[in-house]
């Protein structure tokens, strides 16, 4: 091999390499110059008697593409002054934000996403940011918080500032249709909206309802796939609720069929049975109209909370999906953080038992004194709709952690998805092999959301690049003390440079803002 191939390079050598194409593993060794791969080669063939280039031993190591959370919400990370490395430290090395309808773009303070990049790129990248355009936002910012059907005014509205964004370079927009503004919204605003997306960029949607209404929300967000002839990303697919359980075959069923017919439709899947949201969403949509201050006025007026507590408590929900019914009842929804970081840890039962009173005055007293600033992990799922899901064609790995910052208890998942699928699904369930799983975190979220030169190990590719240990990689955090470090995640490189290794971060942002292919 010529000098000029290998001068100022490094040599990744005695690997096991995982290319992120779903081929078996191999040994070989890889090279990295000027942050590209320039060659993988069997164990030997690049020459390793030369100075001209540093070399790194991943001896009993698999090296692997650098992880791609496909749904994130680490959307302000990069405006933080303390470093997010809540995904970096697991192998994450690209991250898909602005997910569940809601970006910080446009909106306050950020008018458009021209102005919100110009202060992004100012601040640094710890991850590879690859940005959605929520539809939530849109509507905000056409409409504000209204319980009202879009006129074609405010479509004009939404359609224009979607346009700014699409132009400024996101990968597509996403719903969240289980929040409002979301939830106030039809089929046909949104496959008017989705309808915008040019060739291989991606309408995401939090589904209309996950549990009593799965199956029609699968057909709806196909029904937007199909009239808006654009490719389809279901997030965190779920049987999100005891009324759902055990539907999971005939919800990959519907996708299978849809794909068939020539639908482009994929979905992510975390690795948990717990799901994670802001504690107000336990509300019926109705209640959120006109914006916080509103519903912070219905839940001081005894009238209001009368209704309130009739819709949450109903056997069945109207037209929502009531997360407490999902959960099976208040004692499976824990506080996870709060403004004040009271009450963090407990249950809603708890949190009355302690206060003398019912678990859904609880809620509502917890609701008022932290002004509506608290999150909350519900647990709702089971493990075989989880595994059906996971080993789904088209599924892929998201972490769906709340944005990093709050403090508190957040979900676990924020820091430890990707090492928990290859130790609980691979290494012990044998859920999934190695170089499937590879494949689902890295290859298919790439060529799904058109994210470029990331995805595999393979010549001309961007070296981000993943070194883990498959005998003990695995994440030992809990609900209670979720923000423990990954083990068995030996170093992580962006672009050819290691930026965690052993667990320590190199404390250089070396990320950027990606493009669309």
């Amino acid at each position: 091999m010529a000098s000029a191939l290998v001068h100022g390079g490094t040599l990744v050598h005695g690997a096991t390499v995982v290319d992120g194409t779903g081929a078996p593993p191999r040994a070989a060794d890889v090279l990295v110059v000027d942050g590209r791969i320039t060659a993988v080669e069997p164990p030997g063939r690049i020459p390793r008697g030369t100075s001209s280039y540093a070399a790194v031993d991943a001896t009993g190591l698999v090296v692997c593409p650098g992880f791609i959370d496909a749904h994130s919400h680490a959307d302000t990370s990069p405006l933080l002054e303390t470093d997010d490395l809540s995904k970096i430290r697991q192998g994450v090395t690209t991250e898909i934000v602005g997910n569940c309808g809601d970006s910080p773009a446009p909106g306050r303070p950020y008018r458009s996403f021209t102005e919100l990049f110009t202060a992004l790129d100012e601040r640094g990248y710890v991850t590879n940011y690859c940005p959605l355009v929520g539809h939530g936002s849109l509507r905000l910012a056409a409409m504000g918080m209204r319980d009202a059907r879009a006129t074609p005014e405010d479509l004009a509205v939404m359609r224009e500032l979607a346009h700014e964004a699409l132009d400024a370079g996101v990968f597509g927009l996403s719903s969240g249709l289980i929040y409002p503004p979301g939830a106030y919204s039809d089929r046909e605003e949104l496959a008017s909206l989705a309808g915008l997306l040019p060739d291989g960029r991606v309408y995401a949607t939090h589904m209309r309802d996950e549990n009593e209404r799965l199956l029609s929300s699968i057909e709806e967000t196909l029904d937007v796939a199909r009239r808006a002839d654009c490719r389809v990303q279901v997030s965190h697919l779920k049987c999100g609720g005891r009324d759902s359980w055990g539907r999971m075959p005939e919800a990959v069923r519907l996708l299978d069929d849809a794909r068939t017919a020539g639908v482009r439709v994929t979905h992510d899947v975390y690795p948990y049975e717990a799901a994670s949201t802001h504690l107000s969403a336990c509300l019926p949509p109705w209640t959120h109209e006109g914006g916080p201050d509103a519903l912070l006025r219905r839940l001081n007026d005894r009238g209001e909370l009368r209704r309130i507590r009739a819709a949450v408590e109903a056997e069945h929900s109207a037209g929502w999906e009531n997360l407490v019914a999902g959960a099976g009842g208040y004692s499976s929804i824990m506080v996870s953080s709060t403004r004040s970081h009271a009450y963090e840890g407990r249950t809603l039962d708890e949190i009355g038992a302690r206060l003398g009173m019912t678990p859904f005055d609880a809620m509502v007293q917890v609701l008022r004194e932290e002004r509506l600033q608290v999150t909350m992990v519900g647990f709702c799922m089971e493990e075989r709709d989880i595994e059906v899901a996971m080993t789904a064609p088209g599924a892929m790995v998201g972490s769906d952690g709340l944005p990093f910052g709050t403090g508190g208890r957040p979900h676990p998942r924020l820091f430890g998805t990707f090492p928990r699928v290859l130790g609980r699904y691979v290494r012990e369930r044998r859920t999934l092999e190695l170089a499937d799983a590879v494949r689902r975190m890295t290859s298919l979220p790439a060529d799904t959301f058109s994210v470029p030169g990331r995805g595999r190990v393979a010549v001309g590719a961007v070296a981000d690049l993943v070194a883990l240990d498959p005998a003990t990689v695995s994440h030992p955090g809990d609900y209670l003390e979720p923000d423990v470090a990954p083990t068995g995640i030996s170093w992580v490189m962006l672009a050819g440079e290691v930026v965690v290794s052993d667990g320590r971060w190199a404390g250089i942002r070396r990320g950027r803002r990606l493009i669309p292919a």
